[in-house]
């Protein structure tokens, strides 16, 4: 039993009464006070039916008499701070050090299943520095609810069709020349990527040039021979033109293959790869099935809608009068495959907070369809990620791709740890795998400690920073810990239990609380859907490791027991750094 419970069926005894669970608020006692965890009582006052600082009293006492853990008391304005034994704290590091899946759940038989939804590339550009936010925090999220003991399938769809791929294919079969990855030596997703913002540059100078004839810029966008071309290609693809097919799947195998290296130097990756193309039809399908039980109506042009005005929204467009589908269409037929290959429980998609309005939509939709997950589907909506310079534009070329960013942090981790000369004695294989290892983690914990759902600007010479709230950081602080044990272990230091009637100081109590609230860490980092929970509690729990560090021998203690304990210490802090920064898909070094 945890403290909270112990303190619910004290005090159900103390007051003859049944007490909820929720009505003992405890929390970690205030550093300018004396104690370590703090319990509120003023929702206790109707039971006690006494002053909140007579409350308080009676309750320390009481707890005092009756457990003994809990070594004293002091009562502040009706908070009740209670001093917890030093022998607890023991007890709970043996407890914790012979726990090797220590804060981690498994799912079980019965356990919820969840998919979540992440990446959702288009084929007609590469990766950039928005996609990386996007797919760190698909994976950190699925790794974390998988760590609170749910099932889960981590999904892909790719958006392989439409007038932008087209756009793409058009300019290389117009200025292409037969380029191919081989031939250019350029990764696929980068060639196709080039293709697209060329086909943007032809179109401007079209529209340039009709609009000094003397036309408007909607006269002109009307009359564009390119965009023209462009659309008589997807009417091509969707009627199955073979040539058009067969220039899609090549121009597209290349796409995936530059993906797949990305991903790969990203660590993350899929369960299960939905394409747009394989589900859009499934999703006319669903919405014809919709029109004819009158869930959809049917416009004078032929074009298919949803009338939502009875649910706060407004009508939704699904099928246009030509037949043609829609995002909104495709994400109904996404639904309806993922509903046929699992028995999902919950659906997450990790999706930019400028959809917000679309999966608003999309949840009524769902739910109106007969989609059991779809009133409870969750949009995990994030905030938008900007360099110091602005936004960027991928028409434009002016975003910051994905492999290139990957590429200049690993640069400037190596840079930066041959400045601090940290890596001196290291091969050239062992110092390039620790410079990989850093910059990732750089640039994985710089994104990942912001609350998801804020805005937030990326700069990669502040993230890679040995000192401070970063990745490298936590990172050293965990091959110190780990260059410590490696001492110990030479010095044959043995890891037994540790008596429990041994002194401890405030810094070692401090430590192994901070350890303790590791599960609670994981589970509300699940519950709010937020992996910034986990970064910025491992930076706090590193910061405190730090201080011990500095101030407290842990080799040359002279007292056995003493350095037995410390030691035991530092292995479950690194053990906790290690699990933490896992969730967050990120690795930590063993030398550095």
């Amino acid at each position: 039993m945890n403290i909270q419970d112990i303190i619910q069926k004290d005090l159900e005894k103390l007051y003859a009464e049944n007490i909820s669970v929720s009505m003992i608020q405890l929390q970690k006692t205030k550093k300018e006070f004396k104690g370590h965890f703090t319990l509120v009582v003023f929702p206790l006052l109707k039971i006690s039916k006494k002053s909140p600082e007579q409350t308080a009293t009676e309750i320390g006492k009481y707890l005092c008499d009756n457990e003994s853990f809990i070594s004293e008391f002091n009562v502040i304005k009706g908070f009740l701070n209670l001093v917890i034994a030093p022998s607890y704290w023991i007890d709970l590091l043996n407890s914790i050090n012979l726990d090797q899946n220590y804060g981690i759940k498994k799912a079980g038989e019965d356990s919820p299943l969840v998919m979540i939804e992440y990446s959702s590339p288009n084929t007609n550009k590469p990766l950039h520095l928005g996609h990386i936010r996007n797919n760190l925090l698909g994976y950190s999220l699925s790794e974390i609810m998988k760590a609170s003991g749910y099932k889960v399938v981590k999904t892909n769809i790719v958006n392989d069709r439409g007038i932008h791929i087209c756009k793409s294919m058009l300019a290389w079969e117009k200025w292409g020349n037969g380029e191919t990855p081989q031939s250019s030596n350029k990764k696929g997703d980068h060639l196709i990527g080039e293709y697209y913002v060329k086909f943007d540059q032809e179109y401007k100078k079209e529209i340039t040039a009709l609009e000094t004839s003397g036309l408007t810029k909607k006269e002109a966008e009307e009359k564009s021979s390119l965009m023209a071309e462009a659309r008589e290609m997807l009417r091509k693809w969707e009627a199955n033109d073979k040539e058009t097919v067969s220039l899609w799947e090549t121009m597209n195998s290349w796409v995936y293959a530059g993906f797949d290296e990305t991903y790969m130097a990203l660590g993350v990756d899929f369960d299960k790869i939905y394409y747009e193309s394989q589900t859009y039809l499934e999703g006319k399908n669903k919405v014809l099935d919709g029109l004819e039980k009158g869930i959809f109506y049917q416009k004078d042009d032929g074009s298919v809608w949803a009338d939502l005005t009875a649910d706060g929204l407004d009508e939704k467009l699904l099928l246009r009068a030509d037949g043609t589908s829609v995002y909104m269409t495709q994400d109904i037929g996404t639904a309806k495959l993922r509903f046929d290959d699992y028995p999902i429980d919950k659906m997450i998609y990790v999706v930019g907070n400028e959809q917000n309005y679309h999966f608003q939509v999309l949840s009524l939709l769902l739910d109106k369809l007969g989609f059991a997950f779809g009133k409870s589907l969750v949009h995990f909506s994030y905030g938008m990620v900007e360099l110091p310079e602005g936004k960027m534009k991928s028409r434009e070329g002016t975003v910051v791709d994905a492999d290139d960013l990957i590429e200049e942090m690993i640069n400037t981790a190596a840079e930066t740890s041959k400045e601090l000369g940290k890596l001196d004695d290291y091969t050239e294989e062992e110092a390039a795998e620790v410079f990989r290892i850093v910059g990732l983690g750089a640039l994985k914990y710089f994104i990942l400690k912001v609350d998801p759902r804020k805005n937030m600007v990326f700069n990669p010479a502040d993230s890679i920073d040995f000192n401070g709230n970063t990745g490298p950081f936590i990172q050293y602080t965990y091959a110190r810990i780990r260059s410590v044990l490696r001492r110990s272990n030479d010095e044959g230091c043995l890891y037994t239990p540790i008596n429990s009637d041994i002194n401890i100081n405030e810094k070692e109590e401090n430590l192994i609380q901070a350890l303790s609230e590791f599960p609670e860490i994981v589970e509300e980092a699940a519950n709010s859907l937020s992996p910034s929970v986990i970064a910025n509690y491992i930076y706090d729990l590193v910061k405190e490791y730090n201080q011990f560090y500095h101030d407290y021998t842990i080799l040359k203690e002279k007292n056995e027991e003493i350095k037995k304990l410390r030691l035991i210490l530092s292995l479950n802090v690194g053990k906790v750094i290690e699990t933490g920064f896992r969730l967050l898909g990120i690795r930590v070094p063993e030398k550095m």
